[in-house]
């Protein structure tokens, strides 16, 4: 897989998965040997997520994520959860993965993660959907 067929993946993702109402690719940009992408998602619950994610590939042509932001909040733009691997919490295990809970205001160590484990998260927490319901 190369950059611009993740980003295309991603966004293949973002179109199918249910659970989000709509969203506006903020930037795209990618080569044969990175990418990057910046979304603003509205899920089916009114609740957001904002993400970005830059990408590259390796020798052996597998896509890392290098540096990534998701951004969960409320309707309201109260912060329900955030993960990201900026490097401002050094003390914590597996540093620079560290995730945001908004909900008691803490920063918990984090593992890495791409925007399909993410979607895969925030499905588990405010469930799936019924189709017929939208």
């Amino acid at each position: 897989m190369n950059p611009a067929e993740y980003l295309e993946a991603v966004k293949t993702r973002l179109l199918t998965e249910p659970l989000i109402r709509g969203f506006q690719v903020r930037r795209e940009r990618s080569t044969l040997a990175d990418a990057h992408l910046r979304v603003r998602a509205i899920l089916f619950d009114g609740s957001n997520l904002e993400f970005s994610e830059y990408v590259q590939r390796d020798l052996d042509g597998v896509i890392q994520v290098v540096t990534y932001s998701y951004n969960w909040t409320d309707s309201d733009g109260g912060l329900i959860k955030r993960w990201d691997n900026t490097p401002h919490f050094p003390g914590l295990p597996h540093f620079p993965d560290h995730v945001h809970d908004g909900a008691d205001d803490t920063v918990l160590p984090g593992v890495p993660v791409d925007i399909f484990v993410v979607l895969d998260e925030i499905i588990n927490t405010i469930g799936t959907i019924d189709n017929s319901s939208l």
